[in-house]
C-alpha cells in the first residue's frame, strides 16, 4: 500500500468546523510546552506521544496530518507510529468539529433514556446529516454551518440521570434538545 493510499484511508476530509479552529502552526510557546512534556520521559521520549497529541488537539481542535508529522518528528518516529495512535482511540479527532462539539452518551442506561432519539432530535434540530456519514472512519458529524458536531460516545459515568452528553468538555445530564440549545447559546 503506497502512503497516499495509506493517507487517503485514515485522514478525514476537510469538514464546515474548521472555521472555528486556527490551521496547524508551530509557535515558540507550543514547542517550549512540548520539550517541557518530553522532558518527563528520559528514558523514551516516545511516550510522551500521547501529551503531545492532548496539546496540539487542546489548541487546534483536532489532530491535521501536519501535526501528525510534527509530533512524530519532535519524538524521532515515523509519522505512521503517530497516527496509529490518533487512530486508536476516539478521543483523538482527525478533523474539525463544530464550535460545539456534542458527545452523546450511547451505553445501555442513556440508551434506555432515550439517546438515539436525542441524537436524531439534535442533528435535526442542527441541520446535521448523520445519515450519508460512515460512523466508523468518520463518527463526527458537523452541521453546514460548523457550529455544531455531534458524535456517540461510550460511557459517560451518569446511569442513573441519562441521557447524558458532553458539550465541549462540559458535562450535562438529563439532556434533552431545550437544554443542548441551551448549552450551546452564545
Amino acid at each position: 500500500m503506497t502512503e497516499a493510499t495509506l493517507q487517503d484511508l485514515v485522514v478525514s476530509p476537510d469538514s464546515p468546523g474548521a472555521k472555528n479552529f486556527p490551521p496547524f502552526a508551530t509557535s515558540p510557546e507550543l514547542e517550549a510546552e512540548a520539550d517541557g512534556r518530553i522532558s518527563h520521559y528520559s528514558e523514551s521520549k516516545r511516550s510522551a506521544v500521547l501529551p503531545l497529541l492532548h496539546i496540539v488537539q487542546h489548541r487546534f481542535g483536532f489532530i491535521s496530518p501536519e501535526a501528525v508529522e510534527w509530533v512524530a518528528a519532535k519524538l524521532e518516529l515515523e509519522p505512521i507510529k503517530v497516527l496509529e495512535v490518533v487512530t486508536f482511540y476516539p478521543g483523538f479527532r482527525q478533523y474539525a468539529p463544530g464550535k460545539y462539539h456534542i458527545r452523546v452518551c450511547r451505553t445501555l442506561s442513556c440508551a434506555l433514556g432515550g439517546s438515539a432519539e436525542l441524537m436524531a432530535d439534535l442533528c435535526k434540530e442542527f441541520g446535521i446529516d448523520r445519515e450519508s456519514a460512515d460512523p466508523h472512519h468518520h463518527p463526527i458529524s458537523v452541521s453546514p454551518c460548523g457550529k455544531y458536531s455531534v458524535e456517540f460516545a461510550e460511557c459517560l459515568a451518569s446511569c442513573g440521570t441519562a441521557p447524558v452528553c458532553l458539550v465541549n468538555d462540559d458535562f450535562h445530564e438529563g439532556v434533552d434538545v431545550e437544554k443542548m440549545k441551551k448549552a450551546c447559546a452564545e
